[in-house]
């Protein structure tokens, strides 16, 4: 039986241990508790056939991670997790100008031809816009996706470690650094105590070098500040609205009793800090009020920080650490990262197993972001 040590346990590390508790293997969780863990902090929308990013790859695995949802959901309800943060209440991209919408319909359509889970594509008036969402400003009209989806990040990575480590996987914190002997990695050292394992699986987000530095490769992943504001509202029925997507790269996602997710900040960061700053704020909230105005009188009743990992292309990662065949690596989601995290949980799973995926992971090389040897 081969021995899975798995480095972070964000949404990536949580679905690989529990796709490999299924299987015959024995495994291994270990996480340092890192405060900005980005999965913690993050609400996911979970629609990426709206974006207009151009990179065939990227769009690729989001839309694959998008598909797989529903059955991914499926075999943790199957294992009596009913309470996953995922719900399927359709996505509203927003705008004031109708013939960038109209493209967007255009877009969505032809993107429906190979994704069928996008469901209906329909254009909407700003009077049909409220029935959806009353609290959006009047001069938005939108396009409705219905097949889109909002998961939160926390509950469903609180499910899925629940389901491993009924499934027998061990769950330890801590942080690991490489074991090596005779030049070949043979597990982690946690806290003075050596664990030995076949294969080392790290998806420790943007702090993954800290693991593959000892071995003489820095990988060129950065840290992107996202500062994300939870609003209290009055509006009850607000758990049945769909996610708004506005032209920019800010979001509004409304969640059960009133709660509204609004954010995202993209901040660069070499020091990692968590602090929400007041700069941050205002930037959210600058961008979320216009949109839906009656907000104003919601209550600011937390603020999330959680530091995205990034490639200096943007592109996830997937595969071997050269040079050292045991040690997989996967990383570089962005703000992608509940929506393709538990697709490639499953698919570092079927490649520790040496188990076929049917994916050319070419495009997601580790090789594009190797720094350097030192």
């Amino acid at each position: 039986m081969k021995k899975i040590l798995i480095v972070g346990a964000g949404i990536v590390g949580a679905s690989a241990a529990y796709h490999l508790s299924t299987q015959h293997a024995e495994v291994v969780l270990i996480d340092r508790q890192e405060p900005g863990q980005a999965t913690k902090a993050a609400a996911g929308i979970i629609c990426p056939w709206a974006s207009q990013r151009r990179n065939k790859a990227w769009y690729a695995l989001a839309s694959a991670g998008a598909a797989y949802y529903p059955e991914f959901i499926r075999s943790l309800e199957e294992q009596g997790e009913l309470e996953t943060g995922y719900k399927k209440v359709g996505a509203l991209a927003i705008h004031t100008d109708l013939s960038r919408l109209e493209k967007k319909v255009e877009l969505l359509n032809k993107r429906k031809e190979h994704a069928p889970e996008i469901g209906e594509v329909e254009l909407l008036s700003p009077e049909q816009v409220a029935s959806y969402f009353p609290e959006l400003s009047d001069e938005y009209s939108a396009v409705r996706i219905s097949g889109a989806a909002k998961v939160e990040g926390e509950q469903l990575l609180d499910a899925l470690k629940r389901v491993a480590v009924t499934r027998g996987v061990q769950s330890i914190n801590g942080s690991a650094t490489p074991y090596i002997k005779e030049g070949k990695v043979c597990g982690v050292v946690v806290d003075g105590q050596i664990i030995e394992g076949d294969q080392i699986v790290v998806a420790a987000g943007a702090w993954a070098s800290d693991f593959t530095e000892p071995l003489g490769k820095k990988l060129q992943v950065a840290g992107q500040k996202a500062q994300i504001l939870h609003l209290q509202s009055k509006h009850m029925t607000s758990g049945e609205w769909p996610v708004i997507m506005p032209p920019s790269t800010q979001y509004l996602v409304p969640f059960q009793d009133g709660r509204f997710v609004a954010g995202a900040t993209h901040e660069d960061t070499d020091d990692f800090d968590i602090q929400p700053t007041a700069g941050g704020i205002l930037e959210v909230l600058s961008n979320v009020l216009p949109v839906a105005p009656a907000l104003n009188k919601a209550e600011l009743a937390e603020v999330r920080v959680g530091i995205r990992p990034h490639t200096p292309n943007f592109m996830p990662v997937i595969g071997q650490l050269p040079d050292h065949p045991q040690v997989w690596i996967a990383n570089g989601l962005g703000s992608s990262g509940l929506t393709v995290g538990p697709l490639l949980g499953k698919l570092l799973s079927q490649l520790v197993l040496d188990h076929e995926t049917g994916w050319n992971l070419e495009s997601y090389s580790i090789d594009q972001i190797i720094a350097c040897e030192h």
